[in-house]
């Protein structure tokens, strides 16, 4: 999942030529959780008879991955699936000397060669709890918002004391997890699994096939998998003979009924259509012109520093943070071209209305509408003013500057100035002049083109200079003279009568910024308040047949492997490495469809495997590395990414062309057998 730039453009033509349908429960999409399962719904829609074993069993074989994807048992060894994405920023760490994943891949031929890797782990879902009743009847006859807050808080923290010492719940990490705004509550208990082995990665070439240009489309060709393996204590591998996904290499085919069990992570498919016009007009525009800019000037860098071998280790930590923010641009992206999709906002104030009928005497979303508008005015400032490390050296220098003075204007001790004083001498004293100049400069040309027109804050700040003038007087600043500076910032604190351009448009982004963070945190608790009150309303007119918004916890969402209509034909359900090959030679054998040598002169029984298929499960960024099973519980496939069309999901779901797109276990496992030459993990996979 990982780039777009111009997809902006193209987003919304690709959204617009969508037809307009009625609103429906499923727009809030199909991420169940385990403690409330549509059993009931599997059997009407699939025919499926999903039993509570069923659910524990599939429950217990998916995991999470660390703090950022989803992964799954699929051997009774401890073997772990999950994404080349997921895994390819930690599996570098274990390269040795004269090694290149990104090049080669690893292989762990034996179980000895199984490499380690510190501070990784998974999680399992080991128990649940509804514990609704026992926090709400805490704050019940509450009415002050922070007194029934404070209750509820107080309350979970004694659920979770009253639970870590029952049976089958001690030495689990607890977490009390909020659903539906508070109209649901739920304990989980995981288990957590530290000594965390690399067995198998594919070059990046193969993990990234496509690149950007072929993130978030479809047909894709994409051996986006990578294994791991779980230890216990004893340094063996972890019995998970009781749960784990046995391998189906056959088992994802036009039609099938299949499942995804991960870790999904965050939608807002409960906001109001007040939040999703303020999202699409400042937040996620704002959003994205900052990662298109920063991505734009971490791709010239990586451009030069990668002609340099003696830099390849720094080559390979910048590319992933490229891919990183190419990955958030094309969601932003396709978030914003729902979000000017007027078939899809038609059925976001559909559903608003019918939920509104029939929530008679109540103003919430007026209320909350009415606080927006207060809102937009400091929308710019509170995305570009605030400090950042991809903001640059320059922004930080300057709120460090504003903090020294709120801090002298107040009368703080000389301790704390000094500390404060300290800060910036640490930021003046590390920073690449020419890399912050061109950041300052990019920052400058964000602030002109988001700021309102009636605002005069940039006019002001540059005090009658041309943006470039500007700059240069910033750069040239007293606060990069060690003697200058401290005597502006020593005991007489002469920075408050300087002349010092950076000095004095600091103290002004300082404050510009704190009106607007200030708006923002002041408002935060009525905000909620109204969200937690509508996202209720919506729970009392539908109960639990809708699932709630992704928090970045188990969830099971069904489906059908299916094909779709796109660009005026057809996208097959499934690929196969045919297509692979046609994208290497009409590509002209270059990068991002460029093959590594061993994949030459492939083998006929390759060519004829399946490797990647849609379907119409409900996922989102989290899901990456989760299992997509069958009915019986057998992993076929590996999800990794969505189509374009999937890319609202933010916050609608809509079935007709959304679509996830899988690693199809049967090209797992043809390229692991034909290609890598892997008969141990292969023998493994058949067990």
């Amino acid at each position: 999942m990982k780039k777009l730039f111009y997809l902006l453009l193209i987003i919304p033509s690709l959204v617009f030529a969508q037809e307009e349908k009625e609103h429906s429960p499923f727009d809030f999409g199909k991420m169940w959780t385990f403690e409330n399962p549509p059993t009931e719904w599997f059997e009407e829609e699939y025919g499926f008879k999903a039993d509570e074993a069923w659910f524990k069993d599939v429950r217990m074989s998916a995991l999470k991955f660390a703090s950022w994807c989803s992964a799954s048992f699929v051997s009774p060894d401890g073997l772990i699936m999950t994404n080349h994405h997921c895994s390819r920023d930690e599996a570098i760490k274990l390269q040795q000397d004269g090694e290149n994943f990104d090049n080669n891949g690893y292989v762990a031929t034996t179980l000895a060669d199984e490499r380690k890797l510190d501070e990784l782990f998974v999680e399992q879902l080991v128990m649940v709890a509804d514990v609704t009743d026992e926090v709400q009847s805490a704050s019940a006859g509450i009415t002050d918002e922070g007194e029934k807050a404070a209750a509820e808080a107080k309350a979970i923290e004694g659920i979770q004391v009253k639970y870590g010492d029952m049976e089958g719940w001690e030495g689990l990490r607890l977490q009390v997890v909020t659903f539906y705004s508070g109209g649901k509550y739920s304990i989980y208990g995981y288990k957590k699994y530290s000594d965390i082995r690399l067995v198998f990665i594919p070059e990046n070439d193969l993990g990234f096939y496509g690149g950007d240009p072929d993130n978030f489309t479809y047909p894709r060709y994409n051996l986006d998998c990578t294994f791991w393996r779980a230890y216990d204590e004893d340094g063996k591998p972890l019995d998970t003979s009781d749960n784990y996904f046995k391998f189906n290499p056959n088992g994802a085919k036009e039609g099938t009924p299949v499942f995804v069990v991960g870790n999904p992570g965050r939608t807002e498919r409960y906001r109001t259509v007040a939040q999703l016009e303020y999202d699409r007009d400042y937040r996620f525009k704002q959003s994205l012109r900052f990662l298109t800019n920063r991505r734009d000037l971490m791709q010239s860098q990586y451009d030069v520093i990668s002609q340099d071998p003696s830099k390849e280790g720094e080559a390979q930590v910048l590319l992933g943070s490229i891919n990183n923010f190419s990955n958030s641009i094309k969601a932003y992206s396709g978030i914003v071209g729902g979000l000017h999709n007027p078939a899809l906002m038609k059925r976001k104030i559909s559903m608003e209305e019918e939920i509104k009928s029939k929530s008679p005497g109540l103003n919430y979303w007026e209320d909350l509408a009415s606080e927006y508008a207060k809102l937009k005015p400091h929308g710019w400032a509170v995305t570009h003013l605030a400090p950042s490390p991809y903001r640059g050296k320059i922004l930080q220098l300057m709120h460090a500057v504003a903090g020294f003075d709120t801090a002298a204007q107040s009368g703080a001790p000389d301790a704390d100035l000094a500390e404060l004083s300290s800060g910036i001498e640490a930021l003046v004293s590390d920073m690449d002049k020419d890399d912050e100049k061109t950041l300052f400069a990019l920052l400058l040309d964000e602030l002109k083109a988001d700021m309102p027109s009636t605002e005069n804050f940039l006019g002001d700040l540059m005090g009658g200079l041309s943006k470039d003038a500007f700059v240069d007087a910033v750069m040239s600043s007293d606060l990069f003279d060690a003697k200058k500076r401290a005597k502006a910032f020593g005991e007489k604190k002469k920075y408050q009568k300087s002349k010092d351009v950076l000095t004095a448009a600091a103290i002004k982004v300082g404050a510009r910024y704190g009106e607007a963070a200030t708006k923002f945190q002041s408002s935060s608790p009525f905000r909620r308040s109204l969200e937690a009150k509508i996202a209720n309303q919506a729970f009392n007119v539908y109960g639990t047949s809708l699932p709630p918004d992704a928090t970045f916890t188990l969830r099971i969402s069904d489906g059908v492997v299916k094909g779709y209509d796109y660009n005026g034909t057809v996208a097959p359900a499934v690929t196969t490495y045919f297509g692979l090959y046609d994208r290497h030679y009409s590509h002209g054998q270059v990068f991002p469809w460029a093959l590594p040598d061993r994949w030459a002169n492939p083998s006929m029984d390759l060519l004829r495997s399946p490797m990647n298929f849609v379907s119409t499960n409900d996922i989102i960024g989290g899901n990456s590395g989760s299992a997509i099973i069958n009915q019986k519980g057998e992993a076929v496939g590996l999800i990794f990414d969505g189509n374009i069309e999937s890319l609202p999901g933010n916050f609608i779901f809509d079935e007709e062309s959304n679509r996830s797109v899988s690693v199809h276990a049967g090209g797992i496992y043809s390229a692991l057998k034909y290609v890598y030459k892997a008969e141990r993990l292969v023998a493994e996979l058949d067990k």
